[in-house]
Formats: C-alpha cells, sequence, structure tokens
C-alpha cells in the first residue's frame, strides 16, 4: 500500500480506620552530570524527528532526541507504563510522543503523561554539541530508570479544609484521579473508600496473565500514598446522601464530602441457570481474590476448564490457561470477539487459538450446569442446550458486567440509566447532581471521537477510566477548565498482542481488513459510511498510535482513501 501524506511528524489496609501517615522526605537529590552521547558529532535532527541513542558511561543508558519545533533535547527512551522503545512510536509535529504499545502518550517537551495508560512522566535531558561531539546533562538514575514520578506530596491536609474529596472506588479512575488532585494542587482531605483489600493495581494482568502476587501488581505502595496524604479506608458504601453530602458504609459511619467522585467499577455477571449459583469451582473475573480462587482450583494443571463467553476477559484467560489445561470456549456469537472485531477477524483469530489448543463451540446457548459424580458440590460438567456435555474441574464466567451501581438502586435523587450506569457531561459531572462525577465502568459519557458525534457511551476500558480520572481533577481543581479530547484504546493478549482504538458502539456497517488475522499479522478498518470508526492491528506497530493520533485531530483515513491503498503507515 502507498503510504499516507505524513500528516503526523496493598498490602493490607486498616479495616475502617485511615492509614496513617509518618514519613520524613530526605531533601538531598543526586547531582547532574554530563555524559557523551556515543557516536554522535553533531544535533542533526529534523523538526518533528526522534533518535535513540546511547549514553557513554552509563550500562544500558538510552535516551531519545526529539525536535519538537526546531528544539532538540533528550528525554527517556522507554514508555513508563510497560517499557516500550518510544523510537517505535509516533512523534507529532507539535510534540505528543506516542507509545507503540499501548497508546500511552508524552509530552515531548516537558516529559509529562499527557494520556493513560502510563502514570510516570518521562525525564527530559538537556543536550548540547560542542567540538564534535553531543554531550548530555542529568542524573543516571533518571537515564536508567526513563521515568519521573509524579509529585504528590502533600503536608497532612486538615479535616477543616473547606474542600474535602471523597472517591467510592479503588480502580484505576481513581488513580488516575488521586494522583491528578495532587499533582494540579489540590492540598485538602483526600480520601479513597474502597472494598476491595489493596491499593489500585494493574487489573489487566488478571486475565491475560492470571497474576496473584499484589507486590507484582500494585501500582504504587502504602508509602507513595502517605506521601500524599491520600487516606484509604477499607468498607463497603451502602448508600449517599446527596443533599446533606455524605456517603455511609456498611458499618454505619458517615463521611461527608464537598466533591464526590464515583469510581466503583462493574460487577461480573452470573448465569442464572441450573447449577450455576450453587455448585462450586464457578469463577468469575474481576478481581486478585478471584484469580487466586482459579489458580488455586487449577491447581498442578491438566485440567478441563470450560470458559463461558467469548470476549475479551474469557478469550485472554483461555489463551493464559491452554498451554497447560484443555481449555473450551463457549460463545453465543458466531465467532470470538465478532461483537467488537467483526466475523473475518474473529474467524481468523479463532484458526490462531485453536492451533494453540482451545477449543470452541460457537453459536452456543448454555443450559445448565451438573455436579461432579465424586464430588457433588463441585462443577463436574456443562450441558448445552443441543445436549452437548462439557466436562469441566472448573468453569469461568466471562458473559460481561454490570455498573456496580446497587447502592444507587433505590436513591431518589439520582436516575440510573437502564445499564445501570450514571449518565455525565464531559467533564464526568453526573446529570442533575452538584459536585458529584462517575468515572469508569459507571460512566456513560458524551463521545466526540470519529463517528460520536456527542452519543453517550459507557466503555470498559483502563486507559478510559484512567483519563477520565485526569480530566475530573482537572476540573475539580480548576472548573473553567475545557476536558481535553482523547480516543479510546485497548489492547488484547490472544497469542499475540492485538491493539484497538477508537469505539464501534455507534455503530459499523463495513470492515477493512489488511493483511491475515490468522497470522496474527494485519490492521482492520471499522467504517460506518466513509468514516473509519475503529481500528485493530496485530503486528503493525505503530498503526494503532498513528491512528489513534489521527482520529485526536480529525484526520483519520477515510475508507475511500484505504480502498484507494492508502495507509496509516
Amino acid at each position: 500500500m502507498r503510504p499516507y501524506p505524513k500528516i503526523l511528524q496493598v498490602f493490607r489496609i486498616q479495616t475502617r480506620r485511615p492509614i496513617a501517615l509518618s514519613r520524613a522526605f530526605s531533601t538531598c537529590r543526586p547531582m547532574a552530570q554530563e555524559y557523551k552521547i556515543k557516536d554522535l558529532s553533531s544535533l542533526d535532527l529534523s523538526p518533528g524527528a526522534k533518535k535513540e541513542v546511547e549514553v557513554e558511561g552509563i550500562e544500558n543508558g538510552k535516551v531519545l532526541l526529539v525536535n519538537v519545533k526546531g528544539k532538540i533535547q533528550a528525554v527517556g527512551a522507554k514508555c513508563t507504563h510497560y517499557g516500550a522503545p518510544l523510537v517505535k512510536g509516533v512523534l507529532t509535529s507539535e510534540g505528543r510522543l506516542t507509545c507503540p504499545w499501548h497508546g500511552a502518550c508524552f509530552n515531548a517537551k516537558t516529559g509529562d503523561v499527557e494520556d493513560a495508560p502510563a502514570l510516570d512522566h518521562l525525564p527530559v535531558f538537556q543536550v548540547a554539541e560542542r567540538n564534535g561531539a553531543v554531550y548530555l546533562t542529568g542524573e543516571e538514575a533518571a537515564v536508567k530508570g526513563s521515568r519521573r514520578k509524579p509529585n504528590i506530596k502533600c503536608a497532612a491536609a486538615s479535616g477543616a479544609q473547606k474542600e474535602k474529596v471523597v472517591v467510592v472506588g479503588g480502580g484505576s479512575g481513581t488513580l488516575g484521579l488521586v494522583e491528578g488532585l495532587r499533582e494540579k494542587g489540590y492540598k485538602g482531605p483526600l480520601t479513597v473508600i474502597s472494598n476491595e483489600g489493596y491499593y489500585p493495581i494493574d487489573r489487566t494482568k488478571l486475565s491475560k496473565a492470571l497474576m496473584t502476587d499484589l507486590s507484582k501488581l500494585t501500582w504504587r505502595d502504602k508509602s507513595w500514598y502517605e506521601s500524599g496524604s491520600v487516606q484509604f479506608i477499607e468498607s463497603e458504601v451502602t448508600g449517599v446522601d446527596f443533599n446533606d453530602r455524605y456517603v455511609t458504609t456498611d458499618d454505619g459511619k458517615k463521611v461527608e464530602y464537598t466533591k464526590l467522585v464515583l469510581a466503583t467499577g462493574g460487577t461480573p455477571r452470573r448465569l442464572p441457570l441450573q447449577g450455576f449459583k450453587v455448585l462450586d469451582n464457578i469463577f468469575t473475573l474481576r478481581s486478585v481474590h478471584d484469580t487466586r480462587k482459579i489458580v488455586n482450583a487449577i491447581g498442578e494443571k491438566g485440567k478441563k476448564i470450560v470458559v463461558i463467553g467469548s470476549s475479551f476477559i474469557g478469550i485472554e484467560l483461555a489463551v493464559a490457561t491452554a498451554s497447560d489445561n484443555q481449555v473450551t470456549v463457549v460463545g453465543m456469537e458466531k465467532v470470538p470477539l465478532e461483537r467488537v472485531l467483526g466475523e473475518k477477524v474473529g474467524a481468523g483469530l479463532q484458526k490462531a487459538l485453536e492451533g494453540k489448543g482451545v477449543k470452541f463451540y460457537m453459536g452456543a446457548s448454555v443450559d445448565k450446569a451438573e455436579p461432579d459424580t465424586s464430588n457433588p458440590s463441585n462443577v463436574g460438567a456443562v450441558y448445552l442446550k443441543d445436549g452437548t456435555k462439557l466436562d469441566a474441574d472448573l468453569v469461568v464466567l466471562g458473559v460481561g458486567v454490570a455498573p456496580a451501581t446497587g447502592f444507587l438502586q433505590n436513591n431518589k435523587a439520582v436516575q440510573l440509566e437502564k445499564d445501570g450506569s450514571l449518565k455525565t457531561d464531559d467533564t464526568y459531572t453526573v446529570a442533575g447532581l452538584k459536585d458529584v462525577y462517575a468515572i469508569g465502568d459507571i460512566a456513560t459519557f458524551p463521545y466526540n471521537g470519529p463517528g460520536g458525534d456527542g452519543t453517550h457511551i459507557r466503555i470498559e476500558h483502563w486507559n478510559v477510566a484512567q483519563q477520565s480520572g485526569r480530566i475530573v481533577a482537572n476540573h475539580i481543581v480548576d472548573p473553567s477548565s475545557k476536558p481535553e479530547h482523547f480516543i479510546p484504546i485497548f489492547w488484547s493478549a490472544l497469542g499475540a498482542q492485538l491493539r484497538y482504538c477508537g469505539n464501534t458502539i455507534p455503530g459499523f456497517d463495513d470492515i477493512i481488513v489488511d493483511g491475515d488475522p490468522t497470522e496474527n499479522k494485519f490492521i482492520a478498518y471499522y467504517t460506518n459510511g466513509d468514516t473509519v470508526v475503529a481500528m485493530a492491528s496485530m503486528g503493525r506497530d505503530p498503526a494503532m498510535a498513528q491512528s489513534a493520533e489521527l482520529m485526536r485531530v480529525n484526520k483519520m483515513l477515510t475508507k475511500t482513501q484505504i480502498q484507494e491503498g492508502m495507509s496509516v503507515l
């Protein structure tokens, strides 16, 4: 395909008691030093260009040279999310540097995070050309670490302060909100009420890798939140009084607020069918507690695992367990992931996964679960409506999630949407309520990406939750600020890394596939009329990062242009 014109250049929480705050910080910092850049004699880099270089005297020390509007400097070479090489990402003429893997975006001039899922900023280094060589000024640790943590340090906030922000929920959105508030100068009390029993984790690793070690899952440790005077309370919120501005917990406590952020996430759906409510070894997957139960049930491997549901959670879990177990996926669609990726892409991915040992029963409906003959308390088989019997040592349900808003079900001050979510405006302020926000899985918000035109939709993506938290932080600190438009991005481990940007909830009527999904190397464009509303790719980086940026600035290729041979790469 001919190229597209260059438009783009944790722990243990004290139950129902606040975590104590006591930590002293040293004011001493390492001194910056000057280092020579290896094999570079001049700063010959055109505007909008980037180049990875080695730093002499620092083992494995690399930085990324960038030219933004004529100014050349160096930033960290690796994305602070999962360490992707940023030289393979996308740098725009305006200085937005996007990771090729998961869409994290940084300001190449300041190093600051602009889009999730990255949490830490990039370090920035000054460079100078002298006597036929190029030198960098910076600290060795910053070069090697390729990250700069946000400054959330805040002295113990007084309860007498005028503002009191309370957050209900402890996921990705909460993390984005908390760090955003402190970084942007909010100094008042900040309380998080969560029932999970741990600080915010990288939830994506639960289904993709069945990880259970909190030390490897939590993004920040206890001391991090202490440094920002963030009070965590482990409890279940049972109600909200929106008039008198307080939330109630399951132990009868009242927590007052001036600003309330609801970030309760989703509740996994269960099947209202015979056996599914009473038999053991039937699991959902949402928390570390769920993952531990699944891992314990698998035990020494070699188990018969039935996964019900052929969307991303179910397929990711099937991939994660297929090498050591007999895994069967049951789905109602013609092919797995059909609703999001379409039939052609789904069929190709199914064929690739069958090659890895995953068995599929598609276009199938579940009838019941029967007990194990040797242990009647456990599940022993799943029956489909056509009579097919699937032996099972354990069953995992991946049949979707519902917004976790049960505590608002009978609250007359708020109106829930049909799916149980909360309708918001573009600042994530809940409709009809003052100083109340909803973020993440429970928010139905106006989507202004390609084809969206302000349609209210709900998106269950990690980066959407985190980004909505940052937007709310901006609005709390500066109510006059205009929300930044962003493009939803997600990724999935399906034997190979699938990357996706945009959204098809408003609908798509055609798919253009460049490449072969069975080979895990393709780009798929989802179109509505002549508008490309979403794209998915495997093995074609940085196609997703490039597409997301084109969508953001309303310059994405049209269906006609793609059919004429243009490419985002």
